[in-house]
Formats: structure tokens, sequence, C-alpha cells
């Protein structure tokens, strides 16, 4: 018994239909989790997603901006909308950035908790004091990492899929040296992100296939006409999961391939498969 979980920013899911429909042909998952969805609840595309399978879907989004959702084919099991209001620069109401559900994944993997989030950009400036949109993402940062220290302590088997916007890694950006001052790349934001990875023990899906020292990009700027040749990217995608969970790791897969789909988002999705060890 297995189960594939993908994550992907779709960037606009009205826009991405057929984007969506060739992610399902080309890996199966059994939930997809989505950010930047850019859609109001009452306008969200359930009928379209119906269509490619996945009767079982929860959405938190607003106009034009943000915006996350998981999608399954199993039942959810107590989903919730999770937000940050002492994270919050503008919006005490919150962003749309985190929802939660469990699937039942049967054998010896269980329940699973399934997180969809989306950390914020963080605007251009690194500089919390020059620029409060950086200010809300430390803040973000901070405000879910005490919440996966509590987290933690009833649920052992979590996943966490989103755009996390930060690349930890040299070999998550086309150039450490050009980028270490560049926001998502930057020590503070990289120590954040550490951080919030200790509160519980998550273990990166991806790298535990992929050798730290092998670049690996999920997305590349649309301000780049040819972006494969020129291959700038960065990894800011991320399949995290807790240990309890890492005996069941199967595989990862960045689908590269996406970047260069019809209309396709400056994200690709990243897929991973947890596969029970019940002998």
């Amino acid at each position: 018994m297995s189960l594939t979980i993908a994550t992907w920013n779709v960037n606009s899911i009205r826009r991405r239909h057929d984007g969506l429909a060739r992610l399902v042909a080309k890996a199966d998952p059994d939930v997809i989790c989505l950010q930047e969805t850019k859609v109001t609840d009452d306008l969200f595309p359930r009928h379209e997603v119906e269509t490619l399978g996945f009767s079982h879907f929860l959405c938190h989004g607003m106009k034009a901006y943000n915006g996350v959702a998981i999608l399954s084919k199993l039942p959810l099991i107590s989903p919730e909308t999770l937000n940050w209001p002492e994270a919050m620069n503008w919006n005490a109401a919150g962003d749309c950035r985190h929802v939660c559900a469990t699937v039942d994944a049967g054998g010896d993997l269980g329940e699973i908790e399934i997180h969809s989030l989306y950390i914020p950009a963080g605007g251009d400036i690194p500089n919390a004091e020059k620029n409060v949109k950086f200010a809300h993402k430390l803040h973000f940062l901070d405000a879910v990492t005490r919440f996966w220290a509590e987290r933690k302590k009833r649920n052992s088997h979590m996943v966490v899929a989103g755009d996390l916007n930060v690349a930890p890694l040299a070999t998550d950006v086309w150039s450490h040296q050009r980028l270490k001052y560049v926001v998502t790349h930057t020590a503070i934001e990289i120590d954040r992100l550490d951080r919030m990875r200790e509160a519980a023990a998550w273990v990166d899906a991806i790298r535990h296939f992929v050798a730290d020292s092998e670049r690996l990009f999920t997305w590349w700027s649309y301000r780049t006409a040819d972006w494969s040749v020129a291959d700038k990217g960065r990894r800011l995608d991320h399949v995290w999961v807790t240990p309890g969970l890492v005996r069941a790791l199967k595989n990862a897969v960045v689908l590269r391939e996406a970047r260069g789909w019809p209309a396709p988002s400056d994200h690709v999705p990243v897929i991973v498969t947890l596969e029970t060890v019940d002998s």
C-alpha cells in the first residue's frame, strides 16, 4: 500500500487546469497540496477538481493573492484552516497560507496529517527594519515553528508540503555567491527555516534521495525567456516528513518538465511517495 503526495505552487488554480490534468496523468498522486490558488473559496474550481478524481478537497483562499488547498482521493479527516495573526503585518484575520487534514493511508502508514503551507516571499530587501514584507516572513516562520513544537506531541506521522520560499543549501540556488544576500537564500532565512525543521525533527524528503552536493531547483523566474538553458533556478518547494515516516519513503521527484508546459507556473510540482513497510 502506498501514498503519493504532490505539492505545486500553481500561481492561479484557474489558469492551471490543463497543467493540473498533466500532473495527474504523469504522477497519479493520491493527494495534491496547492499554493497560490488566488481564488476565493466560492469560486474554487470544484467541478474541474472532481473531474480529475479528487472528490475530497479543502481550500482556503482569497481574491488575487495567496491561497492554499489540499486535493485528495481519500477522505479528509479533521480538516483545519490555520492563520497566524501574530505574524500578520496588515490583516489580523490571516492571509490564507496554511491548511491541513488527515488521510488514512492504510497499512502501517495509518493516519497521516498533511499540511499545505505557503511561506511569505518576503519582498526584495532582506532587512526586517526596512522591509515590512521581510519582517512578516520572519515572524511567520517563527509562528509556524512554535506550532510544530506543539503539534509533534500529538502526532508522529505528519507531512508538510509547499512553497516554503527558502532555498537552504548552496546547491538549491544557481549561484550561492550571487544570491547569498538575496531574499530566499539569506543566512537569516535559512536559520529560521532550520529552526522550523528542527521543531518537529522534520526530514527533507527530496534530499533523502538527492545528495546535498547535487544542484536541484523547483522555481525559475518568468523574466528569463530561455529558462532551461540559463537554468538560474532555486529550490523553494519542499516536502518534509516526520521521523516516523522516513522508513516509508519510496521515492521523490521534482517534475522539471512542468516548467515547459503550456502556460506554466514559475514553480514545478514536487512528488513524494510513501509505501507501507508491512511484511
